[in-house]
């Protein structure tokens, strides 16, 4: 908020308010004073408004500055959310409401002045649609809004040759040279005249050349017209294939067409139709929108000329010595840094191999390294695919195991069931417990039988075994013996091996380190150098086109000069000036004959609806008479239907 009161007091402390104001002063003000000095940067944009608030209601005054804000498209800050705050806030003359819109105003001025006087001309007076049934206030209304299309043009023809790099002077001076030049050309088809009166015959040549070019022109203006009627006959062609195609299209509709079929194809058009109006034509017309935003800006832009160009190189060369200037510090820098990257990685590597020989003294195995490494996360891999498998098959048997108990149960229950089924009949046989005994006898004679030969089978099987064990680790032992002294002595070498590999790989990656450096560097130069040339060669190409505009231009603006000042009416007849001339008289005389045929139709609209309205009569009438036809029929039929009836009831 201090930012902002501190920009207004700036801005009303210079031309053309010079307020003469200091924060404390400002910020002191009353809510009239504050709306006081709004209407004069609000009079400043436009002069209407200047006036003395004190002189006029305050709800005239809201309502005023509330109209202009309008127009000037002023938004309420984030703050101000709901708009009937904000206008209370003016009403009042609030400061948390007043300075925001001054800081809007006084940032943009310039822009707003423009605004607020295109305002007073674009702003459309809304007419009635009953009082456009009216002629002459149609009439009227036409003719201002033909009016207000005028001045956009020639608003818009008035910044382009503002911004175009054009000057009166430079106008005046291409007129006083053309007017030069036509005194030239004057003058020697004077001498040409007087070198061509002393030819016999020279009025009848003259003649003759008249009307060589008349004929010629004649010759070029039928060709023209030959080629507008081959391309009028042409579309006239596709014209009529379309419509035969359509007809062909409705003819077939009509032979098979049923209401379903109908509503159908209605609907497909309604989705296609609406799919167009909804996503593509507004996705082509914001693209459109886009090209047209950025080749409007292309155009607006001031031409460049050399000193432009030169004032260009300059900045250029100095940006180029300012990029070196921050490439080489940045080298610097970065060699700085990774030369202290290399001694960290170094004090690192000594730090891991002394942790490395701590853990190899304290249990004797030496740390996993490289291929190593990786072999045992693979095998670690394996491991867990193996036990997530195992694991699976445990779930299963676990599944099984409740299934089997759940049948086991279900047995047991059987079992109990046919036991007691048994033990009632033995009781009334009057044998109870036979079933019994004869079960556990058997039992204990099978369970004995099986522990006998269980305790045979074991005690051979543990001797032939310990027999077998002696004899391999005698086997192993001897041969194992030459390969662990082989192996005492690879270790060895494998150590040294290991330590000589770490210091040469140490020296490789600083080597490849400070490759990798330089690499990016230059690829960084490579890539800004490319792309300032791409941005050069792109500036090349636009103020080459442009240049080329503003050649094509002039030279049309000469041309049409040369035909509007030349004495030839059939010349002056070519100036675009006259063919928009006619081109405006001919669409003139078309909104005079439209108009006319709308008044008639007008005039036939009454009778017109009185005859439709007569026929959907008639179809209703018809359509009745149809229904009353059909109901007779049906109850004809019936009636026949239930004598027939009655006749067979009285035969039987």
């Amino acid at each position: 908020m201090s930012d902002q009161i501190k920009s207004i007091v700036e801005k009303l402390n210079k031309e053309p308010f010079k307020k003469n104001y200091n924060l404390i002063t400002f910020d002191s003000l009353e809510s009239m004073q504050l709306l006081q000095l709004l209407n004069d940067v609000l009079g400043e944009i436009d002069p209407k408004h200047v006036v003395d608030i004190r002189e006029e209601m305050p709800e005239q005054t809201a309502k005023r500055m509330l109209s202009l804000l309008g127009i000037l498209k002023y938004k309420p800050p984030g703050s101000i959310t709901d708009l009937s705050t904000f206008r209370q806030g003016l009403f009042i003359g609030s400061k948390p409401v007043i300075h925001p819109v001054l800081h809007w105003l006084l940032q943009r001025t310039n822009e707003l002045k423009k605004r607020a006087y295109l305002a007073r001309f674009l702003i459309k007076l809304e007419v009635p649609a009953e009082f456009l049934q009216d002629d002459t206030v149609a009439d009227t209304n036409k003719q201002y809004e033909d009016l207000m299309e005028a001045f956009k043009n020639l608003h818009k023809e008035c910044e382009q040759l503002k911004t175009s790099g054009f000057s009166t002077a430079e106008i005046r001076r291409d007129i006083t040279a053309m007017e030069e030049e036509k005194d030239q050309l004057i003058k020697r088809v004077e001498r040409l005249k007087k070198r061509v009166e002393t030819v016999q015959n020279h009025q009848r040549m003259f003649e003759i050349a008249r009307q060589l070019r008349v004929e010629k022109e004649r010759e070029e203006s039928l060709a023209q017209q030959k080629q507008e009627q081959k391309n009028q006959l042409f579309h006239a062609e596709q014209r009529l294939q379309r419509v035969q195609l359509q007809l062909k299209e409705m003819q077939h509709a009509v032979v098979d067409s049923k209401p379903e079929s109908l509503m159908k194809r209605l609907e497909e058009e309604i989705k296609f139709n609406s799919y167009l109006c909804s996503e593509k034509f507004p996705r082509e017309l914001e693209s459109k929108k886009q090209s047209l935003y950025f080749l409007q800006k292309v155009v607006s832009e001031p031409a460049m000329g050399q000193s432009d160009l030169n004032e260009l190189e300059t900045k250029v060369c100095c940006l180029k010595t300012q990029l070196a200037s921050i490439i080489s510090r940045k080298k610097e820098a970065k060699a700085e840094e990774l030369q202290g990257a290399k001694e960290e990685m170094s004090n690192m590597e000594r730090q891991m191999l002394q942790k490395a020989n701590q853990a190899r003294e304290l249990d004797g195995t030496e740390v996993l390294k490289g291929d190593e490494f990786k072999r045992y996360v693979n095998k670690l891999r394996s491991k867990n695919t193996f036990y997530k498998k195992k694991r699976q098959e445990i779930a299963e048997i676990t599944a099984e195991y409740g299934i089997l108990q759940r049948t086991e149960e279900l047995l047991k229950q059987r079992h109990e069931a046919i036991q007691q089924q048994l033990q009632a009949i033995e009781d009334k046989k009057g044998i109870s417990g036979y079933s019994y005994t004869q079960e556990e006898l058997e039992r204990v004679s099978a369970a004995k039988s099986e522990m006998d030969e269980m305790k045979g089978r074991t005690l051979d099987n543990m001797s032939e075994m310990v027999k077998k064990l002696n004899a391999m680790v005698a086997d192993k032992k001897s041969s194992l013996a030459p390969i662990i002294k082989e192996l005492r002595q690879l270790r060895q070498n494998c150590q040294e091996l290991t330590q000589e590999c770490d210091e040469k790989k140490v020296q490789y990656d600083s080597c490849a380190a400070g490759l990798e450096s330089n690499r990016s560097t230059l690829e960084q130069e490579v890539k800004g150098l490319r792309e300032e040339c791409i941005r050069e060669e792109s500036c090349y190409h636009h103020t080459n086109c442009m240049k080329k505009n503003l050649e094509v231009q002039l030279q049309r603006a000469k041309d049409e000069m040369k035909t509007y000042v030349s004495p030839d009416p059939q010349d002056r007849r070519k100036a675009i000036r006259e063919q928009y001339t006619r081109m405006i008289l001919e669409q003139e005389n078309l909104g005079k004959k439209l108009r006319e045929k709308q008044k008639a139709v007008r005039e036939s609209h009454g009778p017109n609806m009185k005859q439709a309205k007569m026929w959907r009569d008639f179809e209703q009438l018809m359509e009745c008479k149809r229904e009353c036809f059909l109901k007779q029929q049906n109850q004809t039929s019936v009636g026949q239907v239930i004598q027939e009836g009655g006749e067979d009831r009285l035969v039987l």
